[in-house]
């Protein structure tokens, strides 16, 4: 089992990474943790996986579980199932000594983190996260939040979890399509921290997500509110949002975000903005997990969805972009450029 501290002013936590630790949910957490009443967030799919023997394992620690599960999917993402989980937690009469697990994948950590922020204005939660994309990514850092219309993680709060514990056996019942768009998220890695990690199939699973945890350690630990370093982790992600949004959800968030990586790298290195050579690098790596770089959508539709991304701010928008394998940097660009670096990127 691999361990990596998640640093913070006045606390810090583990996220803990290697085989077998389902069954151990409940002792591993028991130590951050006193045994109490826990909501236990999955989706269906997650839930009739895993969810007996996630319960049974919090139970022999002490723990008494109180499972809520929703439809799996992107959908589920959304003001209503946040209502129905955070009246489940009120109708159990949890208090602030007990707490929330999600079990499961991107969608179950935001909203059990989301419902953890904001019930009796702020539980403790943890995350034992059962897909590649959460395990590298999404379960560490706190960020918390849910869909509205107008688009992606628009709601949403920093809640910083006790623990996290990614048990790698479980990422034998993954669909390729799912951990192909995991890989989407540890490439992103490689693209703006480490170059190393655009050749992903050189590690284990194990390895290659404790190493993109640590990455992620040390971006919280120095801005933990996406004020400043963290935003490079955005990479991608403007694109990528708006593209999941216009496509109905029909696009895996690491597919719209590979999509994403690649055109903006393409139309960067077009217009200067970043040495040549990146583009190829970066979509011949995602093509090999057979990601998409290319979208059918246009560059006037993706700019209309994108201005409405939370990354926009005061009439700038923040662009995270690759500056070489490896190097990222962050780019403060008026909303216009970026209908430019569209366009180029398209071409």
């Amino acid at each position: 089992m691999r361990s990596v501290t998640v640093p913070l002013p006045g606390r810090e936590y583990e996220v803990l990474v290697g085989g077998g630790l389902l069954d151990r949910a409940g002792e591993l957490l028991a130590r951050r943790v006193p045994p109490c009443r826990l909501c236990l967030v999955a989706d269906e799919t997650v839930q009739e996986l895993y969810g007996a023997r996630a319960e049974a394992a919090l139970r022999s620690a002490g723990f008494s579980p109180l499972p809520f599960s929703f439809p799996a999917g992107e959908e589920s993402k959304r003001m209503d199932t946040l209502t129905r989980l955070l009246e489940h937690m009120a109708a159990h009469g949890l208090d602030r000594s007990d707490a929330v697990l999600s079990l499961g994948g991107g969608v179950a950590g935001d909203l059990a983190g989301f419902a953890a922020a904001v019930y009796l204005r702020g539980v403790r939660v943890a995350h034992l996260p059962t897909t590649l994309l959460s395990m590298a990514d999404s379960a560490v850092g706190g960020k918390t939040g849910v869909d509205l219309a107008a688009g992606k993680n628009l709601a949403g709060a920093f809640w910083q979890p006790e623990l996290v514990i990614c048990d790698t056996d479980t990422l034998a019942t993954l669909p390729p399509r799912e951990h192909a768009a995991g890989m989407a998220e540890v490439i992103k890695y490689g693209a703006v921290l480490d170059a190393e990690l655009l050749e992903p199939r050189a590690f284990e699973h194990g390895e290659l997500i404790a190493r993109c945890v640590q990455l992620k350690a040390e971006l919280t630990a120095a801005d933990e509110r996406d004020g400043g370093s963290r935003r490079l982790l955005n990479f991608g992600h403007t694109v990528g949002h708006a593209l999941e949004r216009i496509s109905g959800y029909s696009l895996r968030h690491g597919e719209a975000v590979s999509v994403g990586m690649a055109v903006i790298t393409r139309g960067c290195e077009r217009l200067g903005l970043t040495g040549h050579g990146g583009a190829e690098l970066l979509t011949r790596a995602l093509r090999s997990f057979g990601l998409p770089t290319e979208t059918d959508f246009s560059a006037a539709e993706i700019y209309a969805a994108a201005l409405r991304d939370k990354k926009l701010r005061g009439g700038t928008l923040t662009m995270a972009l690759m500056a070489e394998p490896g190097r990222g940097r962050l780019l403060e660009i008026p909303p216009d450029s970026l209908r430019e670096i569209l366009e180029r990127g398209l071409a």
